[in-house]
């Protein structure tokens, strides 16, 4: 997924809400949620994101996450926000998205297992218009350094497993032909360069015809 601009705030942004709201005066409670609503659609409104759309978790999220490709989701859940981040982590499982979560919910359970899910912000008692925009604003920064953190970490783990690729096939030319350490590395350099090939590609056929001939 493409990182969002910093400097744009036109962001296309969905919001989910709780598909039913269990317990309580069903009237009261559709109160206090369109109260919720507006205060957040007051927010981004007067920053100047993009709402493309208010979803339920439901069983269809993830099939209209997909649709809509978002660039941010914003999850609204007075009580147990447990039940909508399990929603969330189905819709965004196989592409990653910055993901702000408004709640009343202050267990420490609910915070954990929201931070495993991938969240960027977990926001208490804090849906007010005015706190938005600063709000996004950090989970937008964090998911980026996240992202960056995570691409090291791959091209680390990347560049390591090509080193011991490399040291195999170095120590399998070192013993089949007597050669030195460095002998070895350059006919594998030499090699790669002829086929037009990564060093770590070249180890990899060497390594491939030494398991077929045995």
């Amino acid at each position: 997924m493409k990182s969002p601009d910093r400097a744009s705030p036109h962001l296309r942004i969905v919001v989910v809400l709780p598909a039913t709201a269990p317990g309580a005066d069903p009237d009261a409670r559709h109160a206090e949620q369109a109260r919720r609503s507006a205060a957040l659609r007051i927010g981004l409104l007067e920053s100047g994101y993009d709402l493309v759309a208010s979803l339920p978790a439901d069983v269809f999220l993830p099939e209209r996450i997909a649709q809509l490709q978002p660039d941010l989701i914003i999850a609204d859940s007075e009580l147990d926000a447990r039940d909508i981040l399990e929603h969330i982590v189905i819709a965004t499982r196989d592409e990653r998205r910055p993901i702000v979560l408004f709640t009343e919910d202050d267990a420490p359970a609910s915070m954990d297992a929201a931070m495993a899910a991938g969240v960027s912000a977990y926001i208490v008692a804090g849906l007010q218009p005015e706190r938005v925009k600063p709000v996004l604003d950090v989970a937008l920064a964090r998911f980026r350094r996240e992202q960056q953190l995570l691409g090291e970490l791959s091209d680390t783990r990347r560049k390591l497993a090509e080193r011991k690729l490399v040291d195999r096939a170095k120590g399998l030319l070192m013993t089949r032909h007597a050669l030195s350490e460095e002998q070895a590395y350059q006919r594998l350099r030499s090699l790669a360069m002829n086929k037009n090939m990564k060093l770590a590609e070249i180890a990899q056929r060497i390594l491939d015809v030494e398991d077929l001939l045995g």
